[in-house]
């Protein structure tokens, strides 16, 4: 349960701000002591080839394998600065919205470089990619933004023109949560052709009533979870076999590490859920 509520509060947090608040800029010569404050930016580092210059990171940075080695500082929301100085790292990579602000004043009054980070969107995470390869000086990390890029491009084609599916998104079960068009899992539910039957919810992460999901009778329901294996609560959705995606079968999953975190992997949980959509529309025609 831990975890699902940093997953959850990652999706708020993340989702308060657009990328384009991010500060861009040089750090004038390539780094090579790197601080990440956030799991997704230890991805993203890695993904430009960069992680041998990461020396402290925070809790739930698990991916890839070599990251769970990295020093920890602390947690997304509380920092340790006194232990990042004494790295005397020549680039700190932030999450704005998720880091303490008090704390990234403080690193920055020291001379230390902060970017903060604000993916909100697929196609912010390029832009991430981008910003990170450039003020972090290695710039050949710039043709991992485009290959992202150019994936995200070609599903685009692929599906954006496919029959609508109505689609609840579960997060976890108690309570019912779920997430609105404002999280990138709604961008990610648009991109296969989907429609998010929460996606007019005023908060990003609502709490919903089952009364309510029924009254809104989605033909599929995705779960989510806290690892890569299927929660044996999505199946408790079979009580109602009058609900659509029950009466067909269509209680889906994708592990929450491929589609709520703002990295390249995301594409990997959008190929699954637009398959999953497919295979929806793929029943329509022999029913």
């Amino acid at each position: 349960m831990k975890k699902v509520v940093w997953l959850v509060t990652a999706l708020v947090l993340m989702n308060s701000f657009s990328s384009a608040n991010a500060e861009r800029g040089s750090v004038g010569k390539p780094a090579e002591r790197i601080v990440a404050l956030a799991p997704h930016l230890v991805e993203i580092v890695y993904e430009l080839g960069l992680g041998d210059k990461i020396v402290a990171t925070v809790e739930y940075s698990d991916f890839p394998e070599a990251a769970k080695t990295i020093p920890r500082v602390g947690n997304f929301a509380t920092i340790n600065v006194e232990a990042i100085a004494r790295l005397q790292p020549d680039l700190v990579l932030a999450w704005g919205s998720g880091n303490p602000a008090k704390s990234l004043r403080k690193l920055e009054e020291l001379g230390f470089p902060v970017y903060r980070s604000e993916p909100k969107s697929l196609s912010d995470i390029a832009n991430l990619m981008e910003d990170v390869a450039r003020i972090s000086g290695h710039t050949e990390g710039l043709a991992a933004a485009e290959k992202y890029q150019q994936k995200l491009d070609t599903l685009r084609q692929r599906y954006h023109q496919q029959s609508p599916v109505t689609v609840f998104y579960q997060v976890w079960n108690q309570p019912l949560q779920t997430l609105s068009d404002q999280s990138v899992v709604s961008d990610v539910i648009k991109l296969c052709g989907g429609q998010n039957i929460f996606a007019d919810a005023l908060a990003v992460a609502p709490k919903v009533s089952v009364e309510t999901v029924l009254r809104r009778n989605p033909e599929v329901i995705v779960a989510s979870g806290t690892d890569a294996r299927r929660p044996p609560w999505l199946d408790e959705w079979k009580a109602w076999p009058n609900m659509q995606a029950v009466e067909k079968d269509q209680l889906y999953f994708v592990p929450p590490d491929l589609i709520q975190r703002h990295t390249p992997r995301l594409l990997l949980g959008a190929e699954m859920l637009c398959e999953q959509l497919a295979d929806v529309r793929r029943k329509r025609e022999e029913s």
